[in-house]
C-alpha cells in the first residue's frame, strides 16, 4: 500500500512541475529567443549567456513605451536633436550703384559723389520682363516716395511710397496726390516687396507692372513722366508732410527704357550754382581784373 502511494506521488510530481513552469516556457518562443540548431540564442549567443541577454533590452510594443523611446532618442540624447527651425530670412541686398547708367537708371540727390547709403535721396529703376523694379532710399526714419506726374507740380500724381511703421517694418503703399494731400489707394500695383530700416535710413525695393488697365490713380510706365522725389517723417505708420518745402524733381520726363545716372546737388551744395551767385562771382572777377576807376 505504501509502495503504491509512493508510485502515485512520483507520478504527480512531474505533472505539478510542468504546470508550474508551463507559462514561463510558453512565453519564450523560438522567434523571441532565437533558438535554432545547436541551441544558440539571438545573435549567436548561447542560452546560458545570461549577461548578454540582460544587456540587450526587450522591446515593449505598447504605445507609451514607443513614445517614450522616441522622445528619449529625439530630445534626451547626450547632445540633443531638436526639430529643425525655419531658415533665416534673407537679408536685404544692398543697392548696387556701380550699375547706374549701365543696367539701370539712377537719380541721386545730396552731396556730390554720394551713393544709395549716403545720398539724401536715391532712386533706381530697371526693366525686368514685364515689370519695372524700383529701389528707393532716403535719410529719414519715416517714408520715402516717388511720384509719376505729367508736370513738375504736386497734384493728380500716382505715388509709390515706402513707409516705416511703429513695428519696425517697411511697407510699400500706393497713394494718389489730391492737391497737396496724399490719399492712400487700396489697389496697390507693387509686388515682390522688401524693405529695411537701418542707420536711420528707409530703403526698399519693389516691382510694378509696366502696363496696367487704364485708371486715373495708376499710370502706364511705358509712357514718360516727370519723377517727383520726396521723403519725410511718419506718425504711427502714416506719412506726414515732406522734409523740404520744394522737393526735387527730374528736369525732364523719364523713360524707363533709357538708363542714366543723374546727380542733383542738395541745397547745401547749390550755393555756387544759383544765377545770383554766378553773377556776383563775375562782377567780383571783373572788379579785380579792371581795378577801381
Amino acid at each position: 500500500m505504501a509502495q503504491r502511494r509512493r508510485q502515485r506521488r512520483g507520478t504527480w510530481t512531474p505533472l505539478l512541475l510542468l504546470l508550474l513552469t508551463g507559462p514561463a516556457a510558453c512565453a519564450a518562443s523560438p522567434a523571441d529567443d532565437g533558438a535554432g540548431p545547436g541551441g544558440r540564442g539571438p545573435r549567436g549567443r548561447t542560452r546560458g549567456d545570461v549577461g548578454a541577454d540582460e544587456a540587450a533590452p526587450r522591446h515593449d510594443s505598447s504605445y507609451g513605451t514607443f513614445a517614450g523611446e522616441f522622445y528619449d532618442l529625439r530630445y534626451l540624447s547626450e547632445e540633443g536633436y531638436p526639430f529643425p527651425t525655419a531658415p533665416p530670412v534673407d537679408p536685404f541686398a544692398k543697392i548696387k550703384v556701380e550699375d547706374c547708367g549701365k543696367t539701370k537708371g539712377c537719380f541721386r540727390y545730396g552731396k556730390p559723389g554720394c551713393n544709395a547709403e549716403t545720398c539724401d535721396y536715391f532712386l533706381s529703376y530697371r526693366m525686368i520682363g514685364a515689370d519695372v523694379e524700383f529701389e528707393l532710399s532716403a535719410d529719414t526714419d519715416g517714408w520715402v516716395a516717388v511720384g509719376f506726374s505729367s508736370d513738375k507740380k504736386m497734384g493728380g500724381d500716382d505715388v509709390m511710397a515706402c513707409v516705416h511703421d511703429d513695428n519696425g517694418r517697411v511697407r510699400i503703399q500706393h497713394f494718389y496726390n489730391v492737391g497737396q494731400w496724399a490719399k492712400e489707394i487700396q489697389r496697390n500695383p507693387a509686388r515682390d516687396e522688401e524693405g529695411v530700416f537701418e542707420n536711420n535710413r528707409v530703403t526698399c525695393r519693389f516691382k510694378r507692372p509696366v502696363n496696367v488697365p487704364r485708371e486715373e490713380t495708376i499710370v502706364d510706365l511705358h509712357l514718360s513722366w516727370y519723377y517727383l522725389f520726396a521723403w519725410g517723417p511718419a506718425i504711427q505708420g502714416s506719412i506726414t508732410r515732406h522734409d523740404i518745402d520744394s522737393p526735387p524733381t527730374s528736369e525732364r520726363v523719364v523713360s524707363i527704357y533709357k538708363y542714366e545716372d543723374i546727380f542733383m546737388p542738395s541745397a547745401a551744395y547749390q550755393t555756387f550754382s544759383s544765377p545770383f551767385c554766378l553773377l556776383l562771382i563775375v562782377a567780383l572777377t571783373f572788379y579785380l581784373l579792371m581795378g577801381t576807376p
